[in-house]
């Protein structure tokens, strides 16, 4: 696969990092992502003047490319460290998965639509990110074959926390995700200990729903 990335885009990127500080993210590493990751490689071409918009947009498949700003959110949330391993359950677009892998985490990340999983894979295979190791699968599992993990990030909202994510969890670990129904709020959760956990809020949020099982596996 063959991408623009164009001196226009990485203009379009350093403007996108200048309103996310007036948002209060000073994270070099995490501004230095955002200016580094082509947002608009994982859009449809059609759609570039959307692309480095603060605002979530459709990619197919009900699924949407979250906001720069709630992927910041996220990312901040999750206190990244050096070398850390990290689940993601969803990989959608592969938009946040650029991100983590430009802060150099050993990530491992789960799509449950079959369309989107060819789609990012190919995408960020493309891109240079060969540390992201992608699975098809049920999100709400996990990968237990591949636990413990130092982070868990969720990207879509959850009704209750998933126990199973929680076990996959080392202790000391963080997990980010958006808890609620109808209303979701963004929570991170730390393992404290084998059947130990603590909580924090971080205000209100809106996700598409999490669901189960495998679609459009063709």
């Amino acid at each position: 696969m063959q991408f623009v990335d164009s001196f226009r885009h990485k203009g379009l990127r350093l403007r996108l990092v200048e309103v996310l500080k007036t948002q209060g993210f000073y994270n070099k590493r995490l501004l230095e992502a955002f200016s580094n990751v082509p947002r608009h490689i994982f859009m449809d071409s059609s759609f570039l003047k959307f692309a480095y918009k603060d605002s979530a947009f459709p990619i197919g498949s009900g699924q949407t490319i979250s906001q720069p700003s709630t992927v910041a959110s996220q990312t901040t949330l999750l206190m990244i460290e050096d070398n850390i391993k990290v689940l993601e359950i969803g990989t959608g677009s592969g938009y946040q998965s650029a991100i983590l892998g430009e802060m150099g985490v050993e990530l491992y990340t789960i799509e449950r639509q079959g369309k989107l999983f060819k789609k990012s894979q190919k995408v960020l295979t493309a891109l240079g990110y060969n540390r992201i190791k992608c699975f098809l699968g049920d999100g709400n599992k996990g990968l237990p074959d591949y636990a413990p993990f130092d982070r868990v990030l969720v990207t879509a909202g959850c009704r209750d926390v998933p126990e199973s994510l929680l076990l996959q969890l080392k202790i000391g670990g963080y997990m980010v995700l958006p808890v609620g129904s109808p209303k979701q709020v963004m929570t991170r959760i730390k393992r404290v200990g084998e059947h130990d956990f603590e909580k924090e809020e971080y205000g209100d949020c809106a996700f598409v729903p999490m669901l189960n099982g495998i679609s459009d596996i063709k």
